[in-house]
């Protein structure tokens, strides 16, 4: 049931991109080339069908001292989403699009500049963890890591030629906010 729910959450993330995107595109909006799009798809459906394959064939177990907690941070991960969806409003979706919109330092984007890759990166490992599948989780996180390296340095790319971006984001570091670092 809960690789259901995940499915069907990205499935909405899909549709709300969609309407987003064409507001974008209709006020001069562009979108940047991915060359990894298509493998971040295929890593996301991968994490679902592979969790549940895991799972079925591999038997594995639900432990309570494992599941529990990484259910505890799959209900955090879908309150960050929350947070970074109505930060950006109509300027989230699931591709890179640059547009002339004012850049958004509210939310969870006060603290770091990628807030939804960090919850994108605790699912990877968390959701297949929830009842075991860690060879799921390893492969998905390997690939995942592989993935948004490449994808940030595109976004990325396209964030720094605005003048607003590199005054507002430029100091704030990518991930994990100053506070919540071991040190």
């Amino acid at each position: 049931m809960l690789l259901v729910g995940f499915g069907a959450l990205r499935v909405v993330e899909l549709w709300f991109s969609t309407r987003h995107q064409s507001s974008l595109f209709a006020e001069g909006a562009t979108k940047v080339r991915e060359p990894l799009y298509p493998l971040m798809v295929g890593v996301h459906s991968g994490l679902l069908v592979g969790s549940a394959l895991e799972v079925m064939f591999c038997d594995r177990p639900f432990l309570l001292w494992l599941g529990g907690p990484m259910l505890a941070l799959l209900v955090l991960c879908v309150i960050g989403r929350i947070w970074v969806w109505s930060s950006l409003g109509e300027q989230w979706n699931v591709q890179i699009v640059t547009s002339a919109r004012p850049i958004v330092e509210n939310g969870p984007y006060r603290y770091v500049r990628h807030p939804n890759y960090t919850i994108v990166i605790v699912e990877m490992f968390a959701l297949p963890l929830v009842h075991s599948a860690y060879a799921t989780a390893l492969v998905c996180s390997l690939v995942n890591a592989v993935v948004l390296r490449e994808r940030i340095r595109h976004e990325e790319a396209a964030l720094f030629t605005r003048p607003e971006y590199l005054s507002k984001m430029a100091r704030k570091p990518r991930f994990v906010p100053p506070f919540l670092r071991v040190r």
